[in-house]
């Protein structure tokens, strides 16, 4: 396949395949494609923010070609934790020791993880402000259990202690959490756009729905996106991820965590919009003040997102 710059103009064929989601990759599309189909007029760019669920991890060679190639991506955000990556990582080498015995499934393990061409920005979203968020939901009983468990490396077993606590909370309460500790995290992931060469870039983490879905609004209520609007594009996820719930509802059931972690509860976004302009005046003074991300980033980011008639 020859290599297209992100600026050159496609073909008809080109724009027939940029409309089809990548088949390996679950949860993908094009955040100002969405947007403007959400709200009937071109309100910011196209192929410059996607985002979706662990391309490096499920995508085929063919669909790693063609983000890289049809897409134009430059740089990937990983939101996603240790221990997320260590179950990913063990369920590849089980799919390529069951591939051995089926050569015609080479193809969709062969290949690097990593695509060269592309940056990749590894955040854990869920870092360790997330975490002593979470412990200190803990009775002293519960945080001794879960250190123990951690020291001799049980770390679903230890999980399963802060489920009751994160259950109770739900999405959107873990949501508000999230922007309310993760500010860190926060900052690291608009350093990324902060960078030119960085775009397009694409925001995942294991099913691009919550922590991916939250750095998605902040970028949408920053260029002024009616909540209802991101509203229709969160709530994309849910029938998107749908091929994947079996097994994702006994991933979390495997840590105490229910049904609802797999969905997409509506009204979130109005909550958490909500949230931030009641606690911090805004998302604009909450990246600015709270997070501590620089005006000339956010205007960086308003000039690289926004279509030209808005």
């Amino acid at each position: 396949m020859v290599s297209k710059t992100p600026t050159q103009a496609t073909t008809s064929t080109d724009a027939e395949d940029l409309s089809t989601p990548l088949k390996s990759v679950l949860n993908f599309r094009d955040v100002g494609e969405s947007v403007s189909r959400a709200s009937g007029r071109k309100h910011l760019k196209t192929r410059l923010l996607y985002r979706g669920a662990r391309p490096a991890d499920e995508a085929t060679v063919r669909d790693r070609e063609r983000l890289v190639n049809e897409y134009g991506v430059r740089s990937i955000i990983d939101l996603r934790t240790k221990t997320e990556h260590i179950e990913q990582a063990q369920k590849r080498d089980a799919k390529i020791k069951a591939s051995a015995a089926v050569p015609q499934s080479n193809d969709d393990v062969a290949g690097p993880l990593k695509m060269p061409e592309v940056v990749y920005h590894e955040i854990n979203f869920n870092g360790s402000a997330f975490s002593r968020m979470l412990i200190s939901k803990l009775t002293w009983m519960e945080f001794f259990r879960l250190v123990g468990l951690m020291i001799f490396g049980y770390r679903l077993d230890a999980i399963k202690i802060l489920s009751p606590h994160m259950e109770e909370m739900g999405l959107v309460g873990l949501a508000k959490n999230s922007i309310d500790v993760c500010t860190k995290e926060v900052r690291q992931v608009f350093d990324v756009f902060a960078d030119d060469r960085n775009w397009p870039v694409m925001v995942h983490c294991t099913q691009g729905k919550d922590r991916t879905g939250l750095i998605v609004m902040l970028i949408l209520w920053l260029t002024q996106v009616d909540d209802e609007v991101i509203e229709e594009d969160y709530l994309l996820s849910e029938p998107e991820l749908a091929p994947e719930k079996e097994s994702r509802m006994k991933e979390i059931g495997a840590i105490g965590l229910s049904e609802q972690f797999a969905v997409c509860p509506p009204g979130l976004v109005k909550e958490v919009h909500s949230h931030i302009q009641e606690k911090y005046g805004g998302v604009e003074r909450y990246l600015l003040e709270k997070v501590g991300v620089s005006s000339e980033t956010l205007e960086n980011v308003k000039r690289r997102m926004l279509a030209a008639d808005s």
